[in-house]
């Protein structure tokens, strides 16, 4: 099989940097595989405290040989999380064809890589599907003979794309905000009205919000594309602390991480039985979330006009 490189992403957080390379060399195929690490650089206006943390994550990431290969890419200063993943994902996507993507807080079971590159070989042919995501939100199963299914949503918790689907990421938000011209497709893009995912793209067009994933979300989505789920999560979230970029303090996402997920040719369609599940978890954990969400909007006085927008 021709192994797909895994890219981490990384800057000031030693710790959990730590955990997650550990966890990440104890996969099967990690030995086999290329893993490239991207560590951000300090701000302008960094404390000794902060530079001092950025230090201490490059030095984990040189403590010893993570895969068969490790290559790090350091930057002088830094370019903003959402800014280095989109340019490491564009760089290394181009150059291998498909890529693996983690960020520095999570926590891969054994069988992730091998769960990745069954998907990443299995639906290369298949130009509809143009995400496969390693986690999967707590939501109850159902008895299937299939480990895997097809959603329209969004999970970044560690994840894989092909560049004949990445081309489809645009960054520009206007675009995707053109698209979303009616009340149902907002409805529809915002989990059925649970998430604040039409929010984020307009703070990211008025200079609010620095995210990247919510618009290559709209780029495959708006593109016709699926993205392929296990029923059980291969990895774990370990940055719930407040020490990252986007983090909050607590998480209703947990999702009890198994070993291994058998990946076999499913219907190209999404799965009803999951996406409803998904909506009904959407409705019960987002709103004490969203609270802090519409604080933000209110402090930049937008909330009232996106509010008459989406009713």
């Amino acid at each position: 099989m021709n192994l797909a490189p895994i890219v981490l992403f990384v800057y000031n957080r030693p710790l959990h940097t730590q955990k997650t390379l550990e966890a990440l060399s104890n996969n099967e195929l990690a030995d086999e595989s290329t893993l490239y690490i991207y560590a951000d650089g300090p701000k302008a206006d960094a404390t000794d405290a902060q530079l001092k943390k950025i230090e201490e994550t490059r030095n984990v990431i040189r403590t010893k040989e993570w895969c068969k290969e490790v290559i790090i890419i350091e930057s002088p200063s830094n370019n903003g999380l959402a800014n280095s993943i989109v340019k490491g994902v564009t760089d290394i996507v181009n150059k291998h064809g498909k890529i693996i993507v983690l960020e520095d807080d999570l926590i891969t079971s054994v069988g992730f890589l091998k769960y990745m590159n069954d998907a990443l070989t299995l639906y290369e042919p298949e130009s509809k599907v143009m995400h496969v995501s390693g986690y999967i939100y707590p939501v109850k199963t159902k008895d299937q003979s299939d480990q895997t299914f097809f959603l329209n949503i969004l999970s970044c918790w560690g994840w894989g794309t092909w560049a004949r689907a990445w081309k489809h990421y645009d960054h520009d938000t206007n675009v995707h905000l053109e698209h979303l011209n009616s009340k149902k497709k907002i409805n529809d893009f915002n989990i059925q009205g649970h998430a604040d995912y039409y929010y984020q793209l307009i703070l990211n067009r008025d200079g609010k919000l620095y995210t990247w994933a919510v618009k290559w979300y709209a780029s495959w989505l708006f593109a016709g594309g699926y993205s392929l789920f296990p029923y059980k999560s291969l990895t774990l979230n370990n940055g719930f602390d407040d020490t990252g970029t986007n983090s909050k303090s607590e998480s209703g996402f947990y999702s009890a991480p198994t070993d291994y997920i058998e990946v076999t040719k499913t219907d190209l369609k999404e799965d009803l039985y999951y996406r409803k599940q998904v909506d009904s978890f959407y409705a019960k954990t987002i709103p004490h979330f969203k609270i802090k969400f519409i604080l933000l909007l209110k402090k930049y006085n937008i909330y009232s006009t996106l509010k008459k927008l989406v009713k």
